[in-house]
Order: structure tokens, then sequence, then C-alpha cells
């Protein structure tokens, strides 16, 4: 299946790479149509597949209407630019041409959110895609195929490949693919990423995290507990952004540890399709029996727990994969807790002394993806703008996101950057051209500057 998909981008790259701008803009505008008019719909399937409430998903599909709307007005505006050289007799320009046939690859928690990040950008600049979605959660993704379909998408540009991690390494290995985009785990990453090696194409890694977002003394209290919950409990933990560790001033400590764990265990649990539930269940059964090992592991080691704890119980949760909104306080940041990506709805409350303890626990991890910020001091946001590691940072607000502006990681979190104008730079390369105007004759064997 891999092989066909792959061929039949191969076959309808040339045609759509000289598809005017305009023409694809319009597609993508199309496109972008169909998902407007199918939002709930497509959001009701996404809840059904993964478990995500659709208070969430719902918005999601907005979001995927409006990344296919700011890179289709991209479409006819990839500007090169004129170089003045040293010779001025040498006119040098730039353009940017789409790299190929692209390997976009998507992870269960969000996949059609996570597909508006590579496939817009990837289609808007004239390249053609196989996309392999989780396993786990494939139905969205194959329906925004057919959409795309009938809203005149050339067929063989928009290809969909189904199936587990076997499929996706094939579908890396193939010489037909001339530039991957992963969202995934940090274990795949490195093995896609060693398989682009092999060949030397480019990839783009948007890996895990195990995002601080930090609370000083001075911040509304009332925002900043707000905005920690919605950072680890929103989609149950299941997002490489999760603010799974929750860093706190002492002086402010006592009072966002009780505000945090009581507002966990107030969290409604139930059916994700109701739009009253604020948590759903996890997606899927390795996921849940993960998630609970890891805080029974916790427990064993002595963190204490503030609000949760286990699996939920109680009328309509038992048959599910619903685990209770869980806080550990007082822990330890060097522990398996504040060090390992759960994926799941579990916070790590961690006291600090002052901006420097802070930036040291927010930067002792292996990850960089994102960070929030609480204070009211303006300065010292700014410093610690200036000396966190993360390619997101959050200055009195979570989990915010836009299309312009661009995402991504550093560190083991990955690279590469998604959404925003940045994001065109994956998906295309710079040709540059030299034309020599002049007339009299040069030395053969000298090269000319």
């Amino acid at each position: 299946m891999s092989t066909q998909a792959v061929a039949a981008a191969r076959t309808a790259f040339p045609g759509w790479r000289d598809t005017p701008g305009i023409e694809r803009a319009r597609l993508l505008h199309r496109l972008a149509d169909a998902v407007e008019k199918n939002a709930d719909r497509l959001a009701q399937w996404e809840t059904t597949d993964n478990g995500k409430v659709i208070r969430e998903t719902r918005p999601q599909m907005s979001f995927v209407a409006r990344n296919l709307r700011f890179f289709a007005g991209y479409a006819d505006k990839l500007y090169g630019k004129t170089i003045p050289l040293d010779n001025a007799k040498i006119f040098d320009y730039t353009v940017r041409r789409p790299r190929g046939v692209c390997a976009l690859i998507t992870a269960w928690n969000s996949p059609l959110a996570l597909l508006a990040n590579k496939l817009p950008p990837a289609l808007a600049t004239g390249n053609t895609v196989v996309v392999k979605p989780s396993e786990h959660a494939s139905i969205t993704t194959i329906e925004l195929a057919r959409l795309a379909l009938e809203a005149g998408f050339p067929p063989g540009v928009f290809n969909v490949v189904t199936g587990d991690g076997a499929v996706g390494d094939v579908l890396t290995r193939h010489a037909g693919i001339d530039m991957i985009s992963l969202t995934g785990g940090g274990t795949v990453g490195r093995r896609i990423a060693a398989n682009a090696a092999e060949r030397l194409i480019p990839v783009s890694l948007e890996l895990g995290g195990k995002s601080p977002n930090i609370i000083f003394a001075d911040a509304d209290i009332d925002r900043a507990v707000q905005g920690a919950v919605a950072g680890i409990f929103g989609a149950a933990g299941q997002t490489c952004v999760a603010g799974s560790r929750l860093l706190v001033e002492r002086a402010a400590y006592a009072a966002v540890r009780d505000a945090v764990s009581r507002r966990a265990d107030e969290v409604t649990l139930g059916d994700p399709r109701d739009p009253a539930t604020e948590m759903g269940p996890v997606a899927n059964r390795p996921q849940f029996e993960r998630i609970l090992s890891m805080i029974e592991q916790a427990k064993r080691s002595g963190a204490a727990v503030t609000a949760g704890g286990g699996r939920a119980r109680g009328a309509n949760l038992e048959d599910g994969f619903y685990i209770q909104p869980t806080v550990f306080a007082d822990v330890d940041p060097s522990s398996t807790l504040a060090q390992e990506e759960i994926f799941g709805p579990v916070l790590s409350v961690i006291p600090f002394d002052d901006e420097a303890d802070a930036i040291r626990i927010a930067n002792g991890t292996e990850y960089g993806l994102a960070s929030g910020v609480w204070t009211r001091d303006i300065s010292r946001a700014f410093r610690m703008i200036s000396e966190l590691e993360a390619g997101v940072v959050w200055v009195n607000t979570y989990r915010t996101s836009a299309a312009q502006a661009p995402f991504g990681g550093t560190k083991q979190s990955g690279y590469g950057r998604e959404r925003g104008e940045e994001a065109l730079e994956d998906y295309t390369y710079v040709k540059n051209v030299m034309i020599d105007t002049s007339t009299e004759a040069r030395d053969p064997f000298v090269i000319r500057t």
C-alpha cells in the first residue's frame, strides 16, 4: 500500500508543482470550506476515535480550516529575492522550490489538528503528500482525503496509508520520499531520523515534552491556577505541550498546591461526546495501563498524592479508560515523575526559591518544547523568556496556538517548525540563480567572483 501511495504521489508531483499558486490556494480554500461544513461530524468522529472531549475537538476543526486558509495565502507568494553581488555584471536571485513527495506522520491524540500543521504548508508550496495517521485514530484523516478529492484536488496529491509502526517504517525508508515530518514520541523520532539519514533527506520532528508551567507569587493566582489545570488536564494530559511540571514560588506554593488539587477533584469526567464533560477517557488500553503504572511507581517512591491517584470510579466510568486527574506535591525535580513524559492527567507540583532556581528546574530535563510563566512583572517575564530552553514560551496563558505563530521544540523535543511562515522552510529548498550579463571573454580556469 505504501508503495502504491508513493507512486501516486510521484506521478502527481510534476503537475501539482507546476499548478499556479493561485489555483493551489483556491483548492485549499475549498477544502477549508468542506472542513467547516462537516466540522460537527468530523469532531464527533474524532471524539469517538480517541476519547478527546467534544468541547475541544469541535474548536479544533475550526483550527484546521484556519490553517488551510492561512497557508493558502502563501501559495502564490513564495517569493525569492535578488542579491546584489560584488560583481555587478552577475545578476543573482533565489527561488523557493517544493521538495517533492512528503511523508506526513501524525499521532492519535489530535489527528486533524496535527495534520493541519503539516498538510497546508506542504500542499501550498507544491509538494504532494503521503499521510500515515496513527492506527489508533485514522478515520478523520481518511475522511479529509475524501473531502480533498471532492474539493477538486487532483488524484495522487493527497494520499493516506494506514497501519502500525511497521507501515511508517516502510514509508520513511521508501526511495520515493523526499521529506519526512513526524509528530510522535522520541523513540519513533530517533528511528525515523535514522531512516532519513540513510538517504540524506530532510526531516522535521515534533516530539515530546515535560513542560514547566511556572507561577511566581506576584501572579494573578486565580488565573494561574486555571492555566495550570487547563495545561495538564485538558485533553486528559495527552498533549505534547502538557504543563506536567508546575513550578511554584514558595511564597505562593501552599495556596497554589491546594487550589490546583481542589480543582482537580472537581473536574467533570464522563462521556466525551457530552459538552458538559471536562475530561474524557485516555485514548487506548496501552496508554491507560502505562499511566496507571507510572502513578503507582510514583507512589512507591514516596511522592505525596494531593488529588486523584488512580483509576476513576463511578457511574458510567467503570468500563472506560478513565483516570482521575492526579496531583503530586513536593515532587523531587530529578525524580522519574518529574523527568519522564507520562502523557496523561498527572501533575507534579515543585517549589522554587527565586528566578535562578526556577530556571534551573525548568531547564533540568532533556526536553525543550513548551513553557509557561505567570507573573505581573514584565521585566521578570522577559528575563525568563530569555533563559527558558523551549521552543514556545507562554506568558500569563497556556496551550494557546495560532496559525500565524511558529511551533516546535529544541533538545529532545525535536527540530523544525510548524505553522507560521517558518513552516514554509521545511517544505521548500532555496535555488540560487546566477546570470552573467557581461560580454567580455574570461579565463575559464578561474572562478569568477
